[in-house]
């Protein structure tokens, strides 16, 4: 079972975990701020029995011992009141009594047994030392506490279900290729990981700690498909590895965060935007290092026909943040202007590039097709004709005793052997790119009057036009060794299933560092043929020269 389909199913997995979760507050949970009520035996006054340290009221500063007055709105004792005198001239007022005099319990007939099968929604509390020995004229400290409870149900349900709507539509229309075919097999875990925070809002806003842990859990466990797939679309062995890196950081941070909203009631409004930006972050990370073929560097390739990958796969990894903005109450319009700026930015701004990448792609590719066809036909044309009735002639020439013409014969017939090895070598499409190097450096080590070693690993053979680019790029880089570096000069080919990796170093001077950037101003058709080629398959090719000198040719190609 390949890693793309555990991805997948792992999303999907998580997609309905979720989903079921968030409908939990609908079916199943009652809302319980942590507060146990209780009767004072001596005072007959209700009061805060016990308060469970992990829920909402202790977050809210309620203790045990404080006397309720209301509850729910329900007025339980009637506090005295000041009463004040007539203006003066000067409009002030005196305090001349309180009404009523005394507090007055106003509990309901059948006293504790009634109130406790109240849900609690909301406290009016005050300190027992207030009520006893407050008066009218030094007031009444009140502490007011409110628990919405599930009341936001009715958006929750709206979102649980907008949520499924992103789930399967998404799903089908990035899929099938709708969205992009850079990020189609990113289907099932881009949609989860935008869905999950809205089957999860229900409990984000239902303030319980609990609930807003499972919460922030499942959103860590929602990214990290779309992160994983993102992260293996990265070139680069080591930007790859920085990309898990990141994400094993954000996603453990995350998790941190969500389990300590549970432990530390105090620090809960710092915790929760902390924990949505490091919970963004695990998808963005590696969305943002796969847009590497946006490289700058004048010694990589790019190519304007990996923009729109590009773009898509940053998009993708942006998204899901975006959509975590359900969870600050501010609904689904967020993603929703998100989608439609998307929308609008690929309708008149990158989808024009990209057709205009596209067929630019397709002229080079026509133009590389055309060569190599060329190349094939002139290789046929004297190998077939002038190569056999030179032959002919060397062998009339040694019948005859005409050794020095002979000899002739024999040095021009190599010569076009030769010519014909450059313009399509037999052995290439025979045995592949690594015996056809152990050839080209027999040929060029004559030439080079020094060292050119060779250090292959033929593990796999691939794509035929894939072996046919390597072997051009090679060819041109190690023309370029010759004509402008010096020996010692060392080529080193590696072939396995996951991929071909080539790089040629000489001990020359160097190229200079805006060489391959101003190739084409400057004319140097060899590294632009190069730059073609790795466009051509999809690789990555690095031009530099060494700070102690020599120039470095790598090319890297993964089969996609």
């Amino acid at each position: 079972m390949s890693a793309a389909v555990v991805r997948d199913r792992f999303a999907l997995l998580v997609a309905a975990i979720a989903f079921m979760a968030g409908l939990l507050p609908l079916t199943i949970l009652r809302y319980d701020p942590g507060i146990t009520l209780g009767l004072d035996s001596t005072s007959e006054h209700l009061i805060v029995q016990a308060v469970d340290p992990l829920g909402p009221a202790a977050q809210d500063g309620v203790h045990p011992g404080q006397i309720v007055v209301a509850i729910n709105g329900n007025q339980l004792i009637d506090l005295p009141q000041p009463t004040y005198s007539k203006p003066d001239l000067n409009g002030e007022q005196t305090i001349t009594g309180a009404d009523p005099a005394t507090p007055r319990n106003r509990l309901p007939a059948n006293g504790l047994a009634g109130l406790l099968n109240w849900s609690i929604d909301s406290l009016d509390l005050i300190e027992p030392g207030n009520l006893a020995t407050g008066s009218a004229a030094n007031g009444f400290v009140l502490a007011g506490v409110f628990y919405p409870g599930w009341h936001g149900l009715s958006d929750a349900t709206q979102l649980i279900l907008g949520g499924l709507a992103i789930l399967l539509f998404g799903a089908w229309w990035i899929a099938t290729g709708r969205a992009g075919d850079s990020i189609r097999d990113l289907a099932f875990p881009l949609v989860t990981a935008v869905s999950a925070p809205f089957f999860v809002s229900a409990l984000s806003a239902s303030g319980l700690p609990v609930a807003m842990t499972v919460a922030g859990i499942l959103l860590v466990l929602a990214m990290l498909p779309l992160a994983g797939s993102l992260a293996s679309r990265i070139d680069s062995p080591v930007d790859r590895r920085f990309a898990h890196i990141a994400i094993a950081v954000f996603a453990s941070a995350a998790a941190i965060v969500a389990i300590a909203y549970v432990t530390q009631p105090l620090n809960r409004e710092t915790l929760v935007q902390l924990r949505w930006a490091l919970t963004g972050a695990i998808p963005i990370v590696p969305g943002l290092i796969a847009t590497g073929p946006l490289d700058f560097r004048g010694g990589r390739t790019s190519g304007a026909g990996k923009v729109l990958r590009a773009a898509e796969l940053a998009i993708a990894g942006a998204t899901p943040l975006v959509a975590l903005l359900v969870l600050g109450g501010l609904g689904i319009w967020p993603l929703a202007l998100w989608l439609v700026g998307i929308a609008a930015a690929g309708r008149y701004t990158v989808r024009p590039l990209a057709r205009l990448a596209t067929r630019a792609t397709l002229q080079r590719d026509l133009v590389v097709a055309a060569t190599e066809a060329e190349r094939a036909r002139l290789a046929a044309d004297i190998h077939d004709d002038a190569l056999q009735e030179l032959t002919l002639l060397v062998r009339r020439l040694e019948a005859s005793g005409d050794t020095e013409g002979a000899e002739i014969g024999r040095t021009v017939a190599d010569r076009l052997r030769a010519i014909c090895g450059d313009l399509r070598l037999p052995i290439l499409d025979d045995l592949g790119v690594g015996p056809a190097l152990d050839w080209l450096v027999l040929r060029i080590e004559r030439l080079a009057g020094g060292e050119v070693r060779l250090e292959r690993s033929d593990d796999a053979r691939h794509n035929p036009d894939v072996e046919l680019a390597i072997f051009r790029v090679a060819q041109e880089a190690l023309a370029n060794a010759v004509k402008h570096g010096k020996p010692p000069i060392v080529v080193r080919y590696r072939s396995t299933p996951g991929g071909i990796s080539l790089a040629i170093d000489d001990a020359g001077p160097g190229i200079s560092d805006q060489a391959p950037a101003d190739a084409e101003k400057a004319g140097r058709f060899g590294l632009l043929n190069m730059a073609q080629r790795a466009e051509q398959i999809g690789a990555i090719l690095d031009v530099k020269r060494w700070p102690t000198g020599g120039t470095h040719v790598a090319l890297e190609w993964r089969p996609r």
